[in-house]
């Protein structure tokens, strides 16, 4: 019996740190794999269906290998639970001293520079920023860490965290006058000291991305790389091989310009005015966009004569304001770092300007305040396999998402994993749980088409029995934020539970109002798809309204799509279907959670048992007891609330 399988006895690591804990043979074949994959320094691919025990079955193999890991998730909920419980639980029954350190993106970590100069500027600030400003001062005074996620009484999303923390186009970096008690220098030198480092997926591709361009790493060069939640890897590392212009980088300048002009360099008139000028240029092309968020091709945009003219005064406007910060140079460290970031700004609104470029997508997105335009490449492919192949590292990609129809070719192929010089070794473990005995999926019928005027108020009547029956513990997931408020306003007329509603609050509220009220329901987006672990009776059942294919407006999509027809190949059977199945994994994975679990799943898409390729979707999803009928599921509901 080797160090891995004697972990899993029931005698072994395990057994000793986790009460009731029994071996399981789907965990220990996944160990078995992961330790294979770390001694012969090969990739390996693992969908491991909930209740596997995954986390414990790459952390044990990893750890009794003695080398130098990284462990990469895609949420910061994972990225805390791993470095605060999972691996120290592991490391105190080893009764070993391995290191361990958690990095975040600096966004994450208090700036003291920033924070000092703000101290100057509270006029600025509104009633609730200058309340959120006031712990912010209080909690710096104590932390040791710097970590803004010990802050527990200012709310995630408040707009003070910008004031108080840095990007990589504010950074001072080594002419900062705080840089030796950087909270974020300090994390860093921790990560580079430490054998099992923990981070998350935008932090990786952000510093493989940077390597690329022969700048300085933020993460180490490690033995064992270990991606959980993998199924997000392949639209995060595209993003950091593109580029990205937003007028938010330009509206952070100009802010930080104003500021410089205000309280150091008064005699120069000139910053404040060409500050000015080019934050109105930026606020008036996102203007030019619809009010309310969007994504859109790019290149068709610029071409619109009114969008490439004010496109061009913004150019005008940047370089006016480069020309005066360019006078300033070597007066203070702030003013010399804004120089940086104009240089750095013209270079991306340049590459935006040229959309004729073959091979990329450009697209844009909108949020209230920004525009973002994005060039990213159709694939990496070529460049992570390489990056991997010239590793000599063990890679381990998991998620309970992965495959798709019992196969890993979609997710392989668009990380070139399935290229000789990287070819992955796969394994798909089955969830322990009983779905037949535990769930039901229910599948109406005869529901309104789903561009039909009446489709909201017929899931709204189809959800009333069985929210009533399952006395709240409901989550209703959509595709949409329009048909998820419509549901919402029928339902507030229709039934007395609690409505939590995304986008009315923060996420952490919201799902922390959930677990509190058991009489509270649920409506939410894409962000409550995964993610999101809701245990017992608190969450019986799941109502989701369609099929999650990405829209066909979407332009990466289009892009992707564009160049597989150039290829021959068909965009829906190798892009957007497998996409679709993925996404319908995670939402249903939000139901049976623990093996004493119980609920009911209902997809209200028909397509799902009437097309062809409805099948696929099926032979993915866990085989629950299928059902057409709503009043038979609310029985079992009423059955379980009792």
């Amino acid at each position: 019996m080797t160090l891995v399988e004697q972990a899993f006895s029931s005698s072994g690591i395990l057994a000793k740190v986790l009460s009731g804990y029994s071996p399981r043979q789907a965990q220990i074949d996944m160990a078995i794999d992961v330790e294979r994959a770390i001694e012969h320094k090969s990739c390996l691919i693992v969908e491991a269906g909930t209740g596997t025990g995954k986390t414990f079955a790459y952390l044990i193999p990893s750890l009794l290998s003695e080398k130098k890991v990284i462990v990469s998730t895609g949420t910061k909920n994972l990225q805390e639970q791993l470095f605060h419980k999972d691996i120290p639980l592991i490391l105190n029954a080893m009764a070993t001293n391995v290191q361990i350190a958690l990095l975040k993106g600096r966004a994450n970590y208090l700036c003291i520079y920033r924070l000092e100069l703000y101290v100057k500027e509270r006029g600025q600030l509104d009633a609730a920023m200058l309340t959120d400003f006031v712990k912010i001062r209080s909690w710096a005074t104590s932390t040791r860490s710097g970590d803004i996620g010990e802050i527990v009484d200012v709310a995630e999303d408040s707009g003070i965290f910008p004031f108080v923390t840095s990007t990589t186009d504010n950074c001072l970096a080594k002419d900062c006058p705080n840089f030796d008690d950087c909270y974020l220098v300090q994390a860093r030198k921790k990560a580079i000291d430490a054998d099992v480092l923990v981070v998350n997926h935008h932090l990786f591709f952000a510093d493989m991305a940077l390597k690329d361009t022969g700048f300085g790493e933020l993460i180490p060069k490690a033995d064992v790389v270990i991606f959980d939640e993998a199924h997000q890897i392949p639209d995060i590392a595209s993003e950091y091989f593109g580029e990205a212009f937003s007028t938010k980088q330009v509206l952070d300048l100009c802010s930080d310009v104003i500021q410089i002009y205000k309280t150091t360099l008064t005699d120069v008139k000139q910053l404040g005015k060409a500050a000015e000028k080019c934050q109105k240029a930026a606020q008036e092309f996102r203007l030019l966009f619809y009010h309310d968020p969007e994504r859109g091709n790019w290149r068709e945009k610029y071409r619109q004569p009114r969008f490439e003219q004010a496109f061009a005064a913004l150019k005008t406007d940047l370089d006016f304001l480069y020309q005066v910060i360019k006078l300033c140079i070597s007066r203070n460290e702030a003013i010399d770092n804004c120089y940086e970031r104009a240089v750095d700004i013209l270079a991306k609104y340049d590459i935006m300007a040229n959309v004729d470029i073959d091979g990329m997508s450009f697209w844009y997105e909108t949020t209230r305040r920004h525009v973002v335009l994005h060039l990213t490449p159709l694939s990496v492919a070529d460049k992570f396999s390489d990056y991997i192949a010239k590793s000599e590292a063990g890679w381990v990609f998991t998620s309970a998402t992965l495959a798709v129809n019992g196969g890993f070719d979609h997710f392989s192929q668009q990380l070139g994993l399935n290229l000789a010089k990287t070819k992955a070794a796969t394994l798909l473990v089955d969830s322990p749980f009983d779905y037949q005995a535990q769930s039901q999926l229910v599948v109406p019928r005869y529901l309104p088409d789903a561009q039909h005027h009446g489709r909201a108020l017929a899931l709204a009547e189809l959800a009333i029995p069985l929210i009533l029956a399952s006395q709240g513990a409901c989550f209703l997931l959509f595709t949409s934020y329009r048909m998820l408020n419509q549901v919402a306003d029928i339902l507030a007329e229709k039934i007395e539970s609690p409505l939590l509603v995304q986008g009315r609050m923060s996420k952490g509220l919201l799902l922390a109002a959930f677990i509190d009220n058991p009489q509270a329901i649920l409506l939410a987006t894409a962000s409550f798809w995964e993610g999101v672990d809701v245990r017992g009776d608190k969450l019986t059942c799941v109502i989701i309204d369609k099929l999650p294919f990405a829209s066909p407006d979407d332009p990466m999509l289009q892009a992707r799509c564009e160049d597989v027809r150039r290829r021959g190949g068909d965009p829906f059977a190798e892009i957007q279907l497998p996409q679709a199945v993925i996404a319908l994994k995670q939402g249903v994975g939000r139901l049976i959670r623990d093996v004493t679990d119980q609920g009911v799943m209902v997809i209200c898409d028909d397509r799902l048992v009437n097309r062809p390729y409805g099948e696929v979707f099926l032979k993915s999803l866990p085989t629950m007891k299928r059902s057409r009928d709503i009043e038979q599921a609310s029985r079992f509901l009423t059955t379980l609330s009792k």
